[in-house]
């Protein structure tokens, strides 16, 4: 017991977390932290991802195709006898997501598994944690501030401040350019892009809604070019 104050309820399909242990929920929920290194135990990239399965008694043999699996999922079974410590801030990154998918769970929660990152470790996990959500094999919930990631690839946010739901949706709807005064005010992040939208609609009466600077550039191009007339439909 730590103390505090428990409310409210939370269920995991039809688990009610207030009623089951620590050991239960470890098989449907998969944790991954802003530090990879808080998630190691283990002294080689294969031992850290059969551990999780091991204190499930899981048989070995399975223990063994779940290793295999993960590290493949992730792009790291070239390294599965190296020490995690020794690995890049992405690959660190990835060997955690690695030994969370061994255990097999319907949610992956990984909270601000960027922030600590550089460019490319960050591109590395964004686009991983995009392949297993496009494979539907678990369900994401992703917890970041970084606002151009979460707009590019995002399904759904929940914006909170202070605890409380301020804005939800898709990435397009709460990054529309008239709800970005309500979310600045709040101090909560938003896309570069999106920003770059609004100062333009202002200044020159447009509409535009970008997300990212990809589409942007598309978009802001194509407006450039001059209309063309319909080809004649004449023999």
């Amino acid at each position: 017991r730590t103390g505090g104050t428990f409310g409210g309820r939370v269920l995991i399909g039809d688990w009610d977390t207030r009623r089951r242990s620590v050991a239960e929920l470890a098989t449907r929920v998969g944790v991954v932290f802003q530090e990879p290194e808080g998630n190691f135990v283990g002294l080689a990239v294969v031992d850290e991802v059969a551990f999780g399965p091991e204190n499930l008694a899981v048989p070995p043999v399975e223990i063994a195709r779940r290793v295999d699996w993960a590290l493949d999922r992730v792009g790291m079974s070239a390294h599965r006898a190296a020490a995690p410590t020794r690995l890049s801030g992405g690959q660190k990154q990835r060997v955690a997501i690695a030994a969370a998918l061994a255990m097999h769970p319907a949610v992956l929660v990984l909270d601000e598994p960027t922030a600590a990152l550089d460019s490319v470790g960050t591109a590395e996990v964004l686009d991983l944690l995009g392949s297993l959500a496009a494979a539907g094999e678990t369900t994401i919930i992703l917890v970041s501030q970084d606002a151009d990631a979460l707009a590019a690839h995002a399904g759904q946010i929940l914006a909170l401040d202070a605890g409380q739901v301020v804005a939800s949706g898709t990435p397009r709807q709460v990054f529309a350019p008239d709800r970005l005064p309500e979310l600045r005010q709040r101090g909560l992040p938003t896309p570069v892009a999106a920003e770059l939208a609004a100062a333009i609609n202002e200044r020159s009466g447009t509409s535009f809604a970008f997300l990212t600077p990809a589409e942007a550039e598309r978009t802001l191009i194509a407006d450039r070019q001059p209309a063309t007339s319909p080809r004649s439909s004449a023999p």
